[in-house]
């Protein structure tokens, strides 16, 4: 079973904090450009050659 991608991966954390807002809990964060963790910008440009369009 292949993994998600990159897209795949911002989108489903994206909906976990929208959920955590809502129902009123402590916040996860995006990673901020740069830091550890952090998506680079060559991951951005390899995940954009595959991304469903």
């Amino acid at each position: 079973m292949p993994k998600n991608g990159l897209y795949a991966n911002i989108h489903a954390k994206q909906e976990r904090i929208a959920k955590e807002k809502a129902e009123g809990k402590p916040v996860e964060k995006m990673r901020k450009p740069g830091t550890k963790g952090a998506p680079t910008a060559a991951a951005f440009k390899q995940s954009a050659k595959t991304a469903k369009k």
